[in-house]
């Protein structure tokens, strides 16, 4: 299995302050606007990305950090092996992903996905 990236997420209400800050001040461009999910992202060749959200999409709370791996299945088989309990999922999401939320040691939500 391998991670393919990484995004920390910030609950915001205000996506404008966002845009205005990020983008503003660090030009990162709107790269996704689900409504309740803002993703901006920097130039070069690693893409930063940071995620803004008033919710974890489905109705979910906002998850600390998202990452994205090539296998959610055998992450969610590892987490489980590993005595870790998911707080949300398995679940295909109607944009496009299957994913589930665990805590990690230090109780931080982690949202697990991959692109369908």
């Amino acid at each position: 299995m391998q991670v393919k990236r990484i995004v920390a997420n910030i609950h915001a209400p205000d996506y404008d302050a966002a845009r205005a800050f990020y983008g503003g001040i660090l030009d990162m461009d709107v790269v996704m606007d689900h409504g309740w999910f803002l993703m901006l992202a920097g130039q070069g060749d690693n893409t930063p990305q940071l995620g803004f959200a008033t919710e974890g999409g489905s109705g979910t709370p906002v998850p600390d950090l998202s990452i994205e791996v090539d296998d959610v299945d055998e992450a969610l088989r590892r987490v489980i092996a590993g005595g870790h309990t998911p707080t949300y999922g398995p679940a295909d999401e109607p944009w496009g992903v299957r994913r589930f939320f665990v805590r990690d040691p230090f109780g931080r939500l982690v949202n697990i996905l991959a692109h369908l």
